[in-house]
Formats: structure tokens, sequence, C-alpha cells
């Protein structure tokens, strides 16, 4: 029976999320800090940033862990039939 697989990305996928969240987290900490305007102004905007930020990391992670779930359910299916149809043909 096959392992069952976690991860299929390579290490250069990988390292390319990883470098575009920091680039873009690093341009939007800096384009707030650069836009002219009050402190309360520049606060609200980098709370909402960092929300949006930590809402999509959440949202990414749940559709994710139902993607993975819906896999396996679908490989405990396959091996029931699988198995259902080998006592049938052993009969």
């Amino acid at each position: 029976m096959d392992q069952y697989s976690i991860s299929d990305s390579s290490s250069q996928w990988d390292f390319f999320v990883k470098a575009a969240f920091v680039v873009a987290l690093t341009s939007t900490l800096l384009g707030i800090y650069m836009i002219p305007g009050e402190l309360v102004i520049k606060g609200y905007f980098l709370i909402s940033s960092l929300f949006l930020v930590f809402s999509t990391i959440t949202l990414s992670k749940t559709v994710r862990d139902g993607h993975e779930s819906k896999r396996l359910h679908n490989k405990i299916s396959e091996a029931r039939t699988s198995k259902m149809i080998q006592e049938l043909d052993a009969k």
C-alpha cells in the first residue's frame, strides 16, 4: 500500500512561497511606515494588515486541512471497495 504523502511540493516552490510572503509583508510594512499621516492612521493600517495576514493564513490552513481530510477519506473508501471486490471475486 502506498504511503500517504502530506506534501507534494518541491523545495524550490516552498522557498518561492516563503520569499514572496516576506517580500509582500516587508513592502506592506515599509509602505505603512512611509505613508504621510498621523500615527493613529498608520496604526490602523498596520493592525488591519496584520489581521489580513493572519486571517489569510488561517483560511489557507483550513482549506488545506479539508482537502487532506477528503483525500484520506477517498483512500479509505477506495481500499474498502477493493477489499469488497476481492471478497466477491474469491467466492
